[in-house]
């Protein structure tokens, strides 16, 4: 069943029939299109040849309950808002309520208001929902078209030079130092220009400096034959053969033992080496892409990369800006990481409130990219909704200045003297800032019915 553009479709389930029709000509009025069930089999039937935007429903009904329906149509489409209504409503009902997905759970008789203030929120999400879905459509459809493939994702000015630079680079067979700092991305940027390249159908072999005991490098960069030392029990290729006509990159390069050093250069000269206590001479045809986070010059100037070395690995440098220097990529990116954690971990996330977009920008991001994915993914975990509210978020990048704990919550301070309302009215507040203003969440900390606090917010005359 169509519904013209920009009607939002509500389905009633009542077994009232007054109470059905009372809901038919209110909706109407307020402009919604309307569909009737007298109980929670006939919803399911109307859902099988319609899709209603939301589903207004009675809680206690013949047969199936309120909380039944609500459970079924979250399982055929958990992103579909759904209130509940009840002339016997508990605080227990209203939590089990929420904890089931409902986004709202009101009390007869209707504040008729209070109802237009809900449909209006849960339609005006429903619009936003839409319009992040086409908006990560069309900048998913605009970064492929601006960059080479690749696993980055950008199309900030800063990103597009890097796109351009690593075509140029894919080009010729010349070393590259990629520098930058922890989290921005080095060994994806060598696996990307490794791919671009004439060497894509060979193999690309990756080796941190600074993850493998001093003692075993050597043998992991040249490989050994058997014997060479005590637990050499056969001949091992080291990174250099099994890059053979492919990519070697050397991460955290800086942190090669020195006295290694010389030897490497001789490689990256002449194409041949000796395995660790070997004597036939091996040549090898492998390129060489490198990378640090700290700045090459001053590991040269102390002493920790030798300045023939760092010359001859540098003949084209490729640096990667840090993600706060990265202008408009981080709604680019959060999309992006929230979309893998859905498919990683069946979260219903997929849209982020505004709110929490605009942490997530102001935030420093020491982390660089690395930091933005586990925060997302952490975020996703926790949605229980399709919305990544502020809530969500680390204390660390909602208050970056504060000393606030994991938690995320205060102390309330009571000063001496304060009435008990007053003291209520702080906490509500305290737990909505906290909360980012999702009140669903805040009636749930507290224990509370999100209609009171709804209507102590009215009482205080105070928009959230």
């Amino acid at each position: 069943m169509s519904v013209p553009e920009g009607k939002v479709q509500v389905l009633v389930v009542d077994d009232d029939a007054t109470m059905r029709d009372v809901l038919e000509l209110r909706l109407r009025k307020w402009g919604y299109r309307v569909l009737l069930a007298a109980d929670a089999r006939e919803a399911s039937r109307i859902l099988r040849t319609s899709d209603p935007d939301l589903v207004l429903s009675d809680v206690v009904m013949p047969e199936l309950t309120g909380l039944d329906l609500l459970r079924e149509l979250k399982k055929s489409d958990p992103t579909r808002p759904v209130i509940l209504l009840t002339a016997h409503g508990t605080v227990e009902m209203a939590v089990e309520a929420m904890k089931e997905g409902a986004i709202d759970f009101l009390t007869k008789p209707l504040n008729y208001a209070n109802l237009r203030a809900v449909l209006e929120e849960a339609r005006m999400d429903r619009d936003l929902l839409r319009q992040t879905r086409k908006e990560a459509a069309e900048s998913t459809k605009a970064t492929k078209g601006a960059a080479p493939a690749h696993g980055f994702i950008g199309s900030s000015p800063s990103m597009r030079e890097i796109y351009r630079m690593i075509e140029s680079l894919s080009g010729s067979d010349a070393s590259v130092l990629i520098t930058g700092e922890s989290g921005t991305g080095k060994e994806l940027a060598a696996r990307t220009i490794h791919e671009a390249s004439q060497r894509s159908a060979g193999p690309f072999v990756a080796l941190n400096a600074a993850a493998i005991p001093r003692e075993l490098v050597e043998s992991e960069i040249f490989g050994h034959e058997r014997g060479a030392f005590t637990g050499a029990s056969q001949e091992r290729m080291g990174c250099f053969e099994l890059a053979d006509g492919g990519t070697l990159f050397l991460d955290e390069i800086a942190e090669m033992p020195i006295e290694l050093q010389p030897k490497l250069l001789r490689v990256l000269d002449e194409a041949r080496f000796r395995r660790v206590g070997g004597r036939k001479e091996i040549t090898v045809d492998t390129r060489v892409l490198s990378a640090t986070n700290i700045p090459s010059r001053t590991a040269v100037r102390d002493g920790r990369l030798r300045g023939d070395l760092y010359y001859r690995l540098n003949v084209f440098t490729l640096h990667l800006p840090p993600l706060r220097e990265r202008e408009g990529d981080i709604p680019l990116l959060a999309r992006h990481f929230l979309e893998a954690s859905r498919k990683k971990h069946g979260s219903q996330a997929e849209a982020v409130r505004d709110d929490a977009l605009k942490l997530l920008e102001e935030y420093s991001w020491p982390g660089n990219v690395r930091e933005l994915r586990n925060v997302m993914e952490r975020a996703a975990i926790l949605a229980e909704g399709e919305w990544i509210e502020a809530h969500h978020l680390p204390a660390y990048v909602r208050n970056p200045l504060d000393e606030e704990d994991e938690s995320g919550t205060h102390d309330l301070q009571v000063p001496p003297g304060l009435s008990a309302a007053e003291v209520e009215k702080r906490l509500i507040l305290q737990t909505l800032d906290e909360t980012g203003n999702n009140k669903a969440e805040t009636a749930r900390r507290l224990g509370l019915n999100v209609k009171t606090i709804r209507n102590k917010l009215r009482g205080w005359d105070i928009e959230r």
